[in-house]
């Protein structure tokens, strides 16, 4: 034991650093908000209201493969389709019960299309079950309401799209030069 942490446990510097941060911190004013009045903004890459998301076009980008539904460790999300008439698949329902969702993201990260999104909307709250249960339609108009223009496209590139500067060699990387795989 060095003569340090004895005079440490001698003399208790550690209560006193901290007995003299609450004094110092005591009569200061808190810092509280009035919620309803003064709203806070939410962090970007928040895990909010569930929105699905369109294409420039404004047509919904989920073709129905259904691995949001596989990957969802609660089982809200519940994925219908049918068959088209040029035989492509159609999602005819696309259903979350917001109710169950653990807000993981899981079915953001799993969808290849880029498909579904966790919008920064936080303030939603109803007396009935019913008004939590999303719809295909709800969850489109989400996406207008929370993520049109920009903002989705914004949302995808900074958190869920790995972009190719991700995927390059870095200076101290080592690297075959002149290797061919034909031969």
């Amino acid at each position: 034991m060095k003569a340090k942490d004895i005079i440490k446990r001698v003399l208790l510097l550690e209560i006193i650093q901290g007995m003299a941060l609450t004094l110092k911190t005591m009569f200061t004013k808190a810092v509280t908000r009035q919620y309803p009045e003064e709203p806070r903004a939410a962090m970007p890459g928040f895990r909010g209201l569930h929105a699905l998301s369109k294409d420039e076009e404004g047509v919904m980008k989920c073709v129905g493969c259904g691995l949001c539904a596989a990957v969802c460790p609660s089982q809200c999300i519940k994925i219908f389709t049918a068959q088209g008439l040029n035989h492509e698949k159609v999602v005819e329902r696309y259903e979350i019960d917001t109710l169950k969702c653990l807000f993981c993201a899981y079915c953001v990260e799993a969808c290849p299309y880029g498909a579904i999104a966790l919008t920064e909307h936080y303030e939603y709250s109803d007396y009935s079950k019913e008004s939590f249960y999303m719809d295909k339609d709800k969850l489109l108009e989400n996406w207008d309401k929370y993520m049109s223009g920009d903002k989705g496209n914004e949302y995808f590139k900074r958190f869920w799209k790995p972009m190719s500067i991700d995927f390059n060699t870095s200076e101290e990387q080592a690297v075959f030069k002149g290797w061919d795989n034909n031969k």
